[in-house]
């Protein structure tokens, strides 16, 4: 499906920044989200993403426990039940983590995850509208080992599990807090096949980060390293182009 990847291919999950995280800038969604069952219905030509900013190492993961919870059980409903264990393993946490720590940690993902907006508009005078996010609801009860998630059902496109989606949990194992190297590994995966080269200059607006293009490039550098070290890039960056390529 080619929904779920979009969002890997935008940037909507980025590396945790050093300072606060705050908003993440408006992302234009309106090529990749223009296939959407509702966009297409609806004539919608301006599709935006806003909201705060969606770290890989805890927000990512919670998105992919969303998006497998969905796939298994809401075949039928926008809102589904399941328990706290099984989300919590889908989102790729050990289970020795399942303390108040990590009932903390996804409570305030899903919280972010349901900040993060996408408006869909008609038209340069906005002749129509809608307002939606990734998630509407998301609620849990440690006692009962339950958790429940509500979708937007015009958006079922995103919540469709895709392979490419769940290669990610490779990643994020083989690379443990190295969110640099997370999100260029899910970049690479969500363009099509053989995008190499790659410059530097679209990798850097991919990760959106927010220091100095200098620093910016050193961390691409390394995060290309670790990608090299796990078997997963074989490349090299070459410097005789204006800029760097990958």
């Amino acid at each position: 499906t080619v929904q779920p990847v979009a969002l890997m291919r935008l940037g909507v999950f980025v590396p945790k920044p050093s300072k606060s995280k705050g908003e993440s800038k408006e992302i234009d969604a309106t090529k990749a989200f223009s296939q959407l069952e509702i966009a297409k219905a609806e004539g919608y030509d301006d599709i935006k993403i806003t909201g705060p900013r969606l770290d890989m190492d805890t927000d990512f993961k919670t998105w992919i426990g969303v998006i497998y919870a969905f796939s298994k059980y809401g075949l039928s409903s926008n809102t589904i039940q399941l328990s706290f264990q099984e989300f919590a393993k889908a989102c790729g946490f050990p289970s020795k983590r399942l303390d108040a720590k990590l009932r903390l940690t996804i409570h305030e993902s899903l919280g972010r995850l349901r900040n993060k907006g996408i408006a869909f508009k008609r038209g340069k005078d906005a002749k129509g509208g809608y307002q939606t996010g990734l998630l509407k609801v998301g609620r849990f009860d440690a006692d009962l080992d339950l958790i429940e998630l509500e979708a937007d059902s015009k958006l079922w496109e995103l919540f469709q599990l895709d392979y490419r989606v769940l290669l990610q949990h490779h990643a994020l194992r083989a690379l443990p807090k190295k969110e640099a190297a997370q999100a260029i590994y899910t970049f690479i995966e969500s363009l099509p096949q053989n995008p190499l080269p790659l410059s530097f200059a679209r990798i850097r607006e991919r990760l959106a980060l927010q220091s100095a293009v200098g620093e910016q490039n050193r961390i691409i550098k390394k995060a290309i390293e670790q990608l090299k070290t796990i078997g997963y890039l074989d490349c090299s960056i070459e410097k005789e182009r204006p800029g760097n390529f990958c």
